[in-house]
């Protein structure tokens, strides 16, 4: 990837990072299907209101809209189901873990399913101490709860597997001469009318009291911040650095979660921390494979 691209994915973390203090202030006062509805759509109105001052319209053919529905089936609506319901019975740490393993299916489906993508030695290595570093930064206690609660496990593993699917699928869109950001917009409304029915049947929205002020700022900021501006970031790195590079964000969100908490909440930075932070930086730079090119010439 380019300076630019490595810069994206970086951004891209931190506005994902921050949606779970977004999430945590939000569902205090709201259910968790209506959280992820309002977020989705106040994005897509956001996203719209962006596509027509650039002077962009949304495409109108059948067949990408049915993409649109895939994408918006496989990146949110299915995704954002099994984590809730997996997160029922196990700890966010345990999520975490089982999240980071969506760069992992990526590089397996994405051998697969592409041409251009192939599987090499330094990217699965570097997806497995990626891995590592995300499971020494969430801590052994969550090491020590896997295994338990199998079924809600499989739900979050499903999930990342959904991401891995949605990041291959989502590539298709710079062929069908969609622009990154019609291809946000189409896929986070596309994820609204899915989503919308089920929090209506499960939540009942008209029976809910009024949430505060701090829980609608929550909102507007997962919706503006951690959908419009990051949907922006991931549909533009996927058609220019592809789904394996981009999925490399799932390790990153951790550590950028982690460093906002400790500068913003005052929460403490641990070893464990920093440790798994340096194991994530020694998985991406297997990844890209430059790094270890100049210390090798440089040891030569």
């Amino acid at each position: 990837m380019s300076a630019l691209e490595w810069g994206m994915l970086l951004a891209l973390a931190t506005v994902w990072g921050g949606s779970f203090f977004f999430n945590e202030v939000a569902v205090r006062d709201l259910p968790v299907l209506s959280v992820v509805v309002g977020r989705v759509a106040l994005a897509a109105l956001i996203l719209m209101a962006i596509l027509r001052l650039r002077g962009e319209r949304l495409p109108r053919g059948r067949r990408i809209w049915v993409a649109f529905a895939c994408m918006g089936l496989m990146n949110n609506a299915l995704p954002f189901s099994l984590i809730v319901w997996g997160q029922q019975h196990i700890a966010s740490g345990v999520a975490s873990i089982l999240n980071a393993a969506t760069p992992l299916f990526t590089v397996l489906l994405a051998h697969v399913l592409t041409r251009d993508e192939r599987m090499t030695g330094g990217k699965i290595s570097g997806v497995l101490i990626g891995f590592a570093g995300v499971a020494v930064m969430i801590g052994m206690g969550a090491l020590r709860d896997l295994g338990v609660h199998v079924a809600a496990q499989l739900l979050c593993l499903m999930a990342a597997v959904s991401y891995a699917l949605a990041g291959i699928f989502g590539r298709r869109f710079r062929g069908m001469g969609v622009s990154p950001m019609a291809t946000a917009t189409g896929q986070v409304i596309a994820s609204s009318l899915i989503l919308l029915p089920l929090a209506l049947i499960v939540d009942r929205p008209w029976g809910l009291a009024p949430p505060g002020i701090a829980a609608i700022g929550a909102l507007i900021g997962v919706a503006t911040l951690s959908t419009a501006l990051a949907y922006t970031l991931y549909f533009r790195i996927l058609a220019t650095a592809g789904a394996t590079n981009l999925l490399l964000v799932t390790f990153l969100v951790p550590a950028s979660a982690i460093l906002l908490g400790t500068l913003i909440l005052g929460e403490v930075l641990l070893l464990r921390h920093m440790m798994g932070m340096a194991l994530i930086g020694a998985g991406l730079a297997a990844i890209d494979g430059r790094p270890w090119r100049m210390l090798t010439r440089a040891l030569r």
